[in-house]
Parts: structure tokens; C-alpha cells; sequence
């Protein structure tokens, strides 16, 4: 808050000057004491809170607006502390969920440090200025996967990162790489902790004593406890817990019985982790996951406190946003009743950003660099040829290691026998094994690497994807034809971005991903029907997965079990950090 508009505040509460608008007797939801105070009135002043009170009348003037908001109830803006942005550009995914009263998002930095380094993230923290509602950010971890050899970002580089005022902690650290940490590393968790901001967990599967030595480094939250005691467990050592309801997973209904135990949820945060556009589309943001908690027995008040006071105290920003209070933002939702989190208006900033679900806004439209529009250098012109496995000398069958998906995300190893023609090893799709392939879109990253993939159900054609979550974000391409590989991969280097599906030669469908192969640049709806689009020509061509795009996203991700395509003809076993050849030895 500058000094003038401490100024400003204190004459508006006095009534030596008047409001820009008022909203008068409302029933305020208070979160700071898990009141709801009748016929209760705010007056705001620019972008911050002047004055709360049941008579206001003194901060109106002539040219206050005055907003009767009788038997209405007044919340915060709702914040999602935890989101990755997921095929969606920054400014597009704000505007839609500001219609639904998510006035402030903490997104993580991970997709454009994984494009470029330092430069990608500084350019998010430029796009993320001056829009409708409010983003801040967490770094990059310096904790990460030991097979990831191109490391995008420094110590330094994060280090200087954490100065910024927007950034607000490190993103989520990953708890076995933690307890292994070099001193480098640990010297940027103190360093965040010096700054008064926090650091990030991730502490899936951490239990006992390495679950305590783990949250003793500092750590302050989890978003990964999938069941009520894992959520306890952690409760009593004193974190902030994030419980989930995106479109990775739906938690909330498994932990609801936290809600009726008795348990403080003072400490319980509502989170999303990422939210596909489709899903957007079809639930909204945080005003979904409030009615949700709302719906499985949570106190109304205790859900809104879940999406808003609890989250800014576990990011040290309650002195910014997280209620409706004197001095704080402007940041406050009209909803009908306390039962139905469906905004009527939404205040972001102390301007009315949307009416029932409709934007009353423009958004401000990045000038993204030209490195994050121009990220995918791959050689010109794949042919069906690049995607053949050598096989060596001898033999008409080989025993090869398969990549195999046993859910959209996890993978396991298969060993199969496949034919060998023309000196390469033949993929069967009678028996669900068809060809992926890994492609590094940078200069330097070293050749594509084609092995074999079951689980994933096609029949005809081939899908690739600029989008997943690896360093440098390598193109991935699965496919059940050579041929449409290669038209699929060089449709992605021809738009520099794109899910798309080619069939017998012939474009079927496709979504353009133009900011560093990640962002779609359409609005909302448009970017959720190509979603659709996509997805629904996959699996009429046989598609197994419930969410291709997720298997994608991950398939290159050697941080997760249990068994990845790496690179020179390799695969990595995850649990033993072993690289093993993809022909079986005799």
C-alpha cells in the first residue's frame, strides 16, 4: 500500500472522504472470527478496504456508488494456493476463474523454468502484472529429479528469484531429494526461509520419522495426502494441508470426514493443482470446490476460510488479502445465500470484475519474448523412417522392454517379444504395442528416442504433444503409424506448440499450444472444445486412457513410478534409478 492511499483510507473512515463504492447491509462473512455479521456495510476507496461497519452512510457521497446488497451475503475473494497452469494462457485462465470469484491465484513457476530457465520465469512474472485479478509465484525447487541431466535454472538464479515481491516461496520440493540435499541446495531453502517466504511440499508416501525429518527442513505445506489420516499425520506437525479437487485428482470426497470429526480446519486449504480447461468450463475454479466441501457437511463459513484466510496466513499475505477488513484489498464476493457459492459480483482490486458469471473486463494481453513463442527447434521434416528401432544382429524376435501404462500416469515394465523385419523391431498392435517417441526440441538435447509403449489402446494414427512435465519439455509423440508420427511431430514444430492427431495422413484434430508449446492462446471454452475434440478422435481410434493428455504430459516424467523412455534407445527403472537397455540381453 503506497502512502497516499494510506491516506486516502484513513480520511474515507473518518468521512472527510467519500468512497468510490459502498456496498450497504449485507451479512459479512468474517473470517477472522467465524462470524456472520447482519446487515453490515464496506466502503472501498481505489483498490482497498476504507471502512466496515453497519453504518457507512459517512463514506457516501455524490459520487460513490452505492451497491444494495439486502439479505445478500459479502465473502472474500477466493485464492488457489496451489495451480499449475495447464494448456490455458495466463491471462485467459484469470479471467475465467475472476467470473467465478478466485481473485488470487499462487501458480507455480514450473512449466516456464522448463522451457527456459531463469528467462521463462522472469517472463511470467512480467505477464502476470496489471490483470483483473492477482497472481503471485513460487520458484522453481532446486530439489529435483537426479535423471533430468539439463537443468534449466541455478541455485543463484532461484535465489535471486526470491527476492522478487511477487514470488512468494519455493514450489514444491520433493521429499526423498530433500533428505539427500547438498549443501547448495539447502542454502536456497534457508535463503527462502530468511525472506520470510515459504517452502512448498510434496511429501507423497513420506511417513514416520522421515516424514518429520522432512517437514523439520522448513517445509510448510502439502497438497499430496490422499487420505484423512495422511492428512492428520501432517496436521500435527504443524503444516498448512492442501486438500485436493482439480482434474489430476478429487480428494475432497475421501477426506471429507475430516470435516465432521471435530478436527481444527484452521489449517485445511482448498486446492486445485491444476484444473483442465474442459473441467474449468464445466465446474469453475475455487467457487466449485467451496460449494463441494460445502455439499459433503463442512461449515459454510470453515469452507470459505479454506479458500481464503487459511491460504493468505500460510503465504504471509493476510495483510493483504484473505478477508474483508480495513485495509485489506478489495477483494469480496456477493453471493445469494451462504449455501450457494454462485457470485453475483465479484470485487478484485476494488473493481467489479464480474456480474453472475459474466466478465465485466478486458484482460491486458502479454507481449510474451520471442524465446517463449519460438521454443521448439526440431530437425526440418520427420519422416515415418525416424521412428524405427534398430534391432541388433540376429535373431527374427527379440525380448524387449516395454513401456506399460497401468493408469493414465503410472507406468510399469513390460518384457515382450517382437518381431524384427528389415533390421528394425516391429511394433503389434494386436497386442496394444505401438511406438513412442521422445524428441528434445532444444539445440544440443541430443536424438529423438523411439521404444514401445502398451496401455495406451490405439489402433490407427498417432498423437503428439509440445507439453510435458520434464526440464526443456521434450515433443512426445505415441502413435500406431510411422507415417502419421512424422506428420503429427512436424505439425507441432510448423505451429511451435500443438496437441494434435493425424490418421491415415489426414489431420483429425488439434490444438494449438503457441506460447512455449504449452499456452493455448484461445479463450476458455474455445481451448476446452479442442480439448474435447482431441481426446474423443483418440479414443475412437481405440484410446484406452481416460485422460490422453495426461498420459502425455507425463509419459517422459522419470520423477514418477515406476518405469520411463529416457534417451539413446533407454529406459530408466524410477525406483532403482537404473538405465537399462530396451532389448533384453540373451
Amino acid at each position: 500500500m503506497q502512502s497516499r492511499e494510506i491516506a486516502s483510507n484513513i480520511r474515507v473512515a473518518l468521512g472527510q472522504e467519500k468512497a468510490d463504492i459502498v456496498l450497504v447491509h449485507g451479512n459479512l462473512v468474517n473470517v477472522y472470527t467465524g462470524e456472520v455479521l447482519e446487515d453490515w456495510s464496506v466502503a472501498i476507496r481505489g483498490r482497498h478496504i476504507a471502512f466496515v461497519g453497519q453504518d457507512a452512510s459517512h463514506t457516501i457521497g455524490d459520487g460513490t456508488e452505492v451497491i444494495d446488497v439486502r439479505g445478500k451475503f459479502l465473502s472474500p475473494g477466493f485464492i488457489e494456493g496451489h495451480f499449475h497452469l495447464d494448456n490455458t494462457a495466463l491471462e485467459e485462465y484469470g479471467l475465467a476463474a475472476g467470473a467465478g470469484g478466485t481473485t488470487t491465484i499462487i501458480a507455480e513457476a514450473l512449466e516456464m523454468n522448463n522451457l527456459l530457465g531463469y528467462q521463462g520465469v522472469l517472463a511470467l512474472l512480467e505477464a502476470i502484472k496489471d490483470q483483473p485479478i492477482k497472481f503471485f509465484i513460487t520458484t522453481p525447487s532446486p530439489i529435483v529429479d537426479p535423471a533430468a541431466e539439463d537443468l534449466p535454472i541455478t541455485y543463484q538464479e532461484i535465489m535471486r528469484l526470491l527476492e522478487q515481491p511477487q514470488i512468494v516461496g519455493v514450489g514444491e520440493i520433493m521429499w526423498p531429494g530433500l533428505l539427500e540435499a547438498n549443501p547448495d541446495q539447502l542454502e536456497v531453502l534457508a535463503h527462502s526461509l530468511r525472506l520470510g517466504k515459504t517452502l512448498e511440499g510434496h511429501s507423497s508416501g513420506a511417513k514416520s520419522n522421515k516424514l518429520v525429518a522432512y517437514i523439520s527442513a522448513g517445509i510448510s505445506s502439502c497438497h499430496e495426502p490422499i487420505t484423512p489420516q495422511e492428512v492428520l499425520d501432517r496436521l500435527r506437525l504443524g503444516i498448512h494441508v492442501m486438500l485436493r479437487e482439480g482434474s489430476i485428482r478429487r480428494d475432497l470426497e475421501v477426506l471429507s470426514p475430516l470435516f465432521k470429526q471435530g478436527f481444527d480446519t484452521r489449517r485445511l486449504v482448498l486446492t486445485t493443482d491444476s484444473i483442465r480447461p474442459d473441467d474449468a468450463v464445466a465446474y469453475g475454479h475455487m467457487e466449485y470446490l467451496v460449494q463441494k466441501a460445502i455439499n459433503l457437511g463442512c461449515q459454510p463459513v470453515a469452507a470459505i476460510q479454506m479458500a481464503s484466510l487459511n491460504i493468505a496466513e500460510h503465504f504471509r499475505l493476510d495483510h493483504i488479502v484473505g478477508g474483508i477488513a480495513p485495509g485489506k484489498q478489495a477483494d469480496i464476493l456477493v453471493l445469494p445465500d451462504l449455501r450457494t457459492i454462485r457470485p453475483e459480483l465479484v470485487i478484485s482490486q476494488g473493481k467489479p470484475i464480474a456480474r453472475n458469471g459474466h466478465p465485466l473486463v478486458e484482460v491486458r494481453r502479454p507481449a510474451y519474448p520471442e524465446g517463449l513463442m519460438r521454443s521448439i527447434h526440431l530437425a526440418p521434416d520427420f519422416r515415418a523412417a525416424d521412428f524405427d528401432v534398430a534391432a541388433p544382429d540376429g535373431g527374427s524376435q527379440l525380448e524387449v522392454r516395454v513401456v506399460n501404462l497401468v493408469s493414465d500416469i503410472i507406468t510399469r515394465e513390460a518384457r515382450e517379444r517382437l518381431a524384427v523385419s528389415h533390421g528394425a523391431i516391429q511394433a503389434d498392435r494386436e497386442r496394444d504395442i505401438i511406438k513412442i517417441a521422445v524428441i528434445p526440441r532444444h539445440p544440443g538435447g541430443g536424438q529423438a528416442t523411439v521404444g514401445f509403449l502398451k496401455g495406451f489402446g490405439l489402433k490407427s494414427g498417432a498423437v503428439a504433444s509440445s507439453y510435458s512435465w520434464m526440464p526443456r519439455m521434450p515433443v512426445i509423440c505415441v502413435g500406431a503409424d510411422e507415417a502419421d508420427m512424422a506428420l503429427a511431430v512436424n505439425r507441432v514444430s510448423e505451429l511451435q506448440g500443438d496437441y494434435v492427431c493425424f490418421d491415415h495422413g489426414k489431420l483429425v484434430a488439434e490444438l494449438p499450444l503457441p506460447v512455449g508449446g504449452v499456452w493455448s492462446q484461445l479463450s476458455i471454452p474455445e481451448t476446452a472444445e479442442r480439448h474435447k475434440l482431441v481426446a474423443g478422435e483418440l479414443h475412437k481410434r481405440g484410446c484406452t486412457r481416460e485422460q490422453p493428455y495426461l498420459s502425455l504430459q507425463t509419459l517422459p516424467c522419470t520423477g514418477m513410478p515406476y518405469f520411463r523412455l529416457v534417451r539413446d534407445g533407454q529406459v530408466l527403472d524410477v525406483r532403482a534409478r537404473q538405465v537399462l537397455p530396451l532389448v533384453v540381453p540373451d
